[in-house]
């Protein structure tokens, strides 16, 4: 039994504990790029979970009924389209190695669906995703809607689909953890390589270059997520992506980039010196960012709360903001007013993580669904974070932003730093899959000396 069929098991067996019904899954549609071209495909994570199946034009259909059963319809096999788009499986070889119940043409979808659908109790879909296929549903329950007479009945409720897969989704299984810590591994080697590279004179987009080599020399299928290198200045804007700025002597560079290996991603950041050596200034406020990050992996384990994480990284980021003299404690108060008042945002003005996996910001709830015995949540207010488990993975990726501003001491204008990376909860705390790129002052340094 694969691992896709498993996942299939399991979400029929969800459903039929909510009285049973039929899922439906699309994968992603192509999408044009220009007249004559399309964008590099990508199929769609969940239906990527339940199947192992790349090719477009693809939709999983699965019966929780007295005959549970899972249903792939896909493209035809096609020697002649194989020529100029590459293998197809075919409805009956992708049935055979994909463990489906059975497969069909995807054209004979309108055909085979109201079939599927008759006298089912509910539908289990993500409404306003495809508009093609929200069309098609529609034409299924009309027609079945008109077979009423002969005592054939459409299902009567639509259950969203997309909470029951990312709560599947977020936890891990052993295989993915093997695939995401290979991931790591090459976007590390990436990080390193572009800060052997580094050097005053270059721009920035010859390092995503770098970047770029070393994924697809190590087998990635391509970046999660579109590239940051920023130097200067740049590195101060969040979703900054690589340009043409020169690297100068005396800049930081900031990189945020992960691949994407066998469809699950990473996200790394690291910060450096053009120039192999960190200033005095952008020495200080590195470590303290570091020394954020150690606390928010810390407090990454079994049992903490979410957002135990961030609390953590915030205290020693404001306090860090408070000693350097960034706040002026004089008119911000103690530790708690900064924190209590959100006067660090003015240099730290995202979260310090969020859940990875087939996608860079992957599914999954952060706050508890009924909140546990005892925490229900006040009326009006939200639920309690939800408690971390084995299986869960996250980022840490603390940071600080200087922009130049009235008040804020000049020796730390325009830096900008993040140090990121992906967490493992395990059983007894956690893992870190993207350790293999240092983070040390002293080790960023001899690496760069190589």
């Amino acid at each position: 039994m694969t691992p896709y069929s498993t996942r299939r098991s399991k979400l029929i067996a969800q459903m039929q504990a909510m009285g049973g019904g039929v899922a439906i899954v699309s994968t992603a549609p192509e999408a044009a790029r220009n007249a004559d071209s399309d964008f590099l495909y990508r199929h769609d994570s969940s239906f990527y979970y339940l199947s192992g199946f790349t090719e477009p034009d693809a939709v999983i259909v699965l019966v929780a009924g007295k005959d549970p059963k899972a249903v792939l319809f896909c493209r035809e096999k096609n020697l002649e389209r194989e020529i100029w788009d590459g293998f197809r499986f075919g409805p009956d070889a992708a049935r055979e190695q994909l463990g489906f119940d059975a497969a069909y043409a995807i054209d004979a979808i309108d055909e085979e669906m109201p079939k599927l659908l008759a006298d089912a109790p509910a539908i289990f879909y993500a409404l306003g995703k495809q508009a093609k296929r929200d069309a098609q549903l529609q034409g299924w329950l009309d027609k079945l809607g008109g077979q009423a007479r002969v005592g054939i009945s459409a299902p009567s409720t639509i259950h969203s689909l997309d909470p029951l897969l990312a709560e599947m989704r977020l936890f891990k299984d052993a295989g993915e953890h093997a695939i995401m810590q290979r991931s790591g591994q090459i976007a590390a080697g990436a990080h390193c390589r572009a800060m052997r590279m580094a050097r005053p004179g270059l721009r920035e987009y010859h390092l995503e270059a770098e970047i770029l080599h070393e994924f697809r020399s190590n087998g990635a299928e391509s970046p999660a997520y579109t590239s940051i290198v920023a130097t200067g200045a740049n590195a101060c804007v969040l979703h900054y992506r690589a340009g043409n700025t020169e690297l100068k002597d005396g800049d930081l560079v900031l990189i945020d980039a992960g691949c994407e290996f066998e469809s699950y991603a990473s996200d790394i950041t690291r910060t450096f010196p053009a120039n192999g050596v960190f200033s005095g200034p952008q020495k200080t406020l590195y470590e303290i960012v570091l020394a954020a990050q150690h606390a928010a992996i810390a407090a990454t384990r079994p049992g903490q709360r979410f957002i135990d994480g961030h609390n953590a990284a915030l205290r020693v980021l404001a306090q860090g903001m408070l000693d350097t003299g960034l706040l002026d404690k004089n008119k911000t108060g103690t530790l708690d007013d900064v924190i209590a008042n959100g006067d660090y945002r003015q240099f730290y003005m995202h979260s310090t993580g969020h859940w990875i996996g087939l996608d860079v910001h992957d599914v999954g709830a952060y706050r508890e669904k009924n909140g546990e015995p005892g925490e229900a949540a006040p009326e009006g207010q939200q639920k309690p974070w939800r408690k971390l488990q084995p299986g869960m993975v996250t980022t840490v990726e603390p940071g600080i932003y200087v922009r130049p501003a009235e008040g804020v001491p000049e020796q730390y204008w325009n830096i900008g730093i993040r140090i990121e990376d992906d967490i493992l909860v395990t059983a007894d705390g956690n893992l870190n899959l993207t350790s293999d790129v240092p983070t040390a002052v002293a080790e960023i340094e001899a690496l760069m000396r190589k």
